[in-house]
């Protein structure tokens, strides 16, 4: 019994074990993986990749490869100073607009500045255009600041301050007029307004400028006569009213007048040229581009004697050339191009030993082309006889063509290309032009009498 009592009992703890067994299994199980679940795999991720991405940022193998199993992870490197934001360039502090104060509570550097104040402000009501917002700087007192204005001492007071000059050349600025504007300012010396939309006239109040020396309006849309105010002004020695719409003729005594430069050109002027021309002293002076008529006067050679561009071109003038026109020493550029000029070239033409250019094209000028001219002048750049009557090109002007520098297409050189046609030619010749003193034009007055006798002389006209 006993035995069989020890074998139950025996059974029994077996039984009784095995259950507990397998009854504390999958607890144990879900203890130990609940344990794990709650561990912290964020933090290790974290880890991984501090050691993934340290030591410069240079990315190594992940921390399961054996090398990294084997050894101790190093301390991880210090994390790189932050990084600064981009400078951004500062912007200079900008003035504020000017502040416009009542003209009762304006205060200004002296008063010759407080008399132009209402005058300047009333030319700038009158604007019609600005395209480049020039006035929009025309604010205050300070006048000195203005664009397009300057101050400096007059000539009576160098303690004081004035509106000695204005510069408005290209601000493309529109008026009406400059009345009233340009004649109330007592100091102006200088005024220059090149490339503007300007209109009207001239008004003849400027001739009490009392210090007025320069004035240029050229490049606008004045019209009307000759602004004959400045006749008589003593202090005016530049005068520029060239590109506008003059009309008329231009008075005699402008050409006496002691001026330094004289600009005409590009208007309506239509008369001779004044007598009196050769008793100018004008330095710089043109004449182009307007409709003067007659023939070039033989004081050309006194009225132009310090010029270095002689410039009569896109006129009406008639005649034929004087041999005065050789005496030009200074001159460096001859134009008289497009106009009726007939006669042959005068052989003093030898003796313009600067000129580098010389213009005769489109005129009525006829003959053989001077070989003492080709000859003699060796600075010649450009030589334009075109659109003429020539019949007859020598060895030495031929060399010229082939370098480039004689043009004497479109004339009646019969063994040249580029003519006009025979019947033309044939039509010019049946109506002959003589010129007077027929023997001035072999004359050189800057050679020894008979040097133009080594070169072929002139033939006939046929």
């Amino acid at each position: 019994m006993r035995s069989s009592d020890s074998t139950k009992a025996l059974v029994s703890f077996s039984t009784f074990f095995f259950l507990l067994s397998y009854l504390c299994i999958p607890s144990c199980v879900a203890v130990a993986f609940s344990l794990h679940e709650n561990s912290s795999p964020v933090t290790n991720y974290s880890n991984r990749q501090t050691l993934e991405f340290d030591l410069g940022g240079h990315r190594r193998r992940g921390s399961g490869h054996r090398s990294h199993q084997k050894h101790k992870t190093p301390p991880a490197a210090p994390p790189p100073p932050p990084v600064p934001p981009p400078q951004v360039p500062l912007r200079p502090p900008q003035a504020p607009p000017p502040t416009k104060l009542p003209d009762n509570q304006l205060v200004f550097a002296d008063q010759r500045l407080k008399i132009v104040y209402p005058i300047i402000q009333n030319f700038k009501s009158l604007i019609t255009s600005d395209p480049l917002n020039i006035t929009k700087t025309w604010v205050g007192s300070n006048i000195c600041s203005y664009k397009g204005f300057y101050c400096d001492s007059p000539p009576n007071n160098s303690s004081a301050i004035a509106l000695a000059s204005i510069d408005f050349n290209g601000f493309q600025l529109g008026a009406p007029s400059l009345d009233g504007f340009l004649d109330q300012l007592p100091d102006i010396a200088l005024f220059h307004a090149n490339s503007n939309n300007f209109s009207g006239t001239v008004s003849p109040a400027i001739a009490n400028l009392p210090y007025l020396y320069e004035l240029d309006i050229s490049n606008n849309q004045f019209s009307g006569a000759f602004p004959s105010a400045v006749l008589g002004m003593n202090t005016l020695g530049f005068l520029d009213i060239r590109f506008n719409f003059f009309t008329g003729a231009v008075p005699p005594e402008i050409f006496t007048q002691e001026l330094d430069a004289l600009f005409l050109n590009n208007n309506n002027f239509i008369q001779n040229l004044p007598d009196n021309l050769g008793s100018s002293h004008i330095l710089l002076l043109t004449l182009a581009n307007n409709k003067f008529t007659g023939s070039i006067p033989s004081g050309i050679s006194k009225a132009f004697a310090s010029l270095t561009e002689v410039l009569l071109l896109n006129n009406q003038l008639t005649g034929c050339l004087p041999y005065e026109i050789g005496l030009l020493k200074q001159a460096l550029v001859l134009d008289v191009g497009n106009n009726q000029l007939t006669g042959p070239l005068p052989f003093s033409l030898a003796c313009l030993e600067n000129v580098e250019q010389l213009n005769f094209a489109g005129n009525l000028l006829h003959g053989m082309v001077p070989e003492v001219v080709c000859h003699e002048l060796q600075s010649l750049e450009n030589f334009s006889l075109s659109d003429n009557y020539f019949t007859n090109v020598g060895p030495i002007c031929r060399s010229l063509i082939g370098k480039g520098v004689l043009d004497v297409t479109n004339n009646c050189v019969p063994d040249l290309p580029f003519q006009r046609p025979v019947e033309e030619c044939a039509d010019f010749f049946a109506h002959p032009r003589f010129c007077p003193f027929m023997w001035t034009y072999t004359y050189i007055p800057c050679k020894p009498p008979g040097f133009g006798s080594l070169f072929p002389p002139l033939p006939l006209p046929p």
